[in-house]
């Protein structure tokens, strides 16, 4: 079995998740991992496949049949990826709108080699007080020699600097 990782892109419109899944289980693949969402009437997502290595190469040239619906790009996953699994914690962040958060948050994260696993984002309105809020959810893979009591500190100080509320979990 090969791990092949999709991500799609196309207006948005009723029955894409379905075409490609239809594609994906014609080939004898197995959709296993995904991330789909509508934004801002775009549809967007990526998708983790396994697939006979037989049939992989059958599975890509009918993911090019989508092309003018959605356009599909092909990665082909690492096995080494999957097989060292660190220590993962989950940071909620919350906090008025502006742009940079997200920028502030990663380069922290980047400079104590904190990996991003998986990031969920988004901006509603603020009920109370008007204007936009940002909330994240991040799952963050701790590598060795990554304290999590200095990456709370190092986060507890970005968010009084950023002036946003983050929380960390296990």
């Amino acid at each position: 079995m090969v791990t092949l990782v999709l991500t799609v892109v196309g207006d948005d419109r009723a029955g894409l998740v379905s075409a490609v899944a239809d594609i994906v289980d014609t080939h004898g693949g197995n959709w296993e991992n995904s991330e789909l969402a509508e934004l801002a009437g775009a549809f967007a997502g990526i998708v983790e496949v396994s697939v006979s290595a037989d049939r992989a190469d059958a599975l890509r040239r009918a993911l090019e049949g989508l092309a003018g619906t959605l356009a599909v790009t092909v990665h082909t996953g690492s096995a080494a990826a999957s097989a060292s699994v660190p220590r993962s914690v989950i940071l909620d962040v919350v906090g008025n709108d502006r742009p940079g958060i997200v920028r502030e948050i990663s380069a922290a994260l980047n400079a104590r080699g904190v990996s991003i696993e998986r990031m969920s984002t988004q901006t509603t309105d603020a009920a109370m007080a008007g204007g936009r809020l940002f909330e994240a959810v991040i799952t963050v893979g701790l590598v060795d020699g990554v304290e999590v009591d200095d990456l709370v500190a190092e986060l507890e100080r970005l968010a009084a600097e950023i002036q946003v509320d983050v929380s960390l979990s296990d």
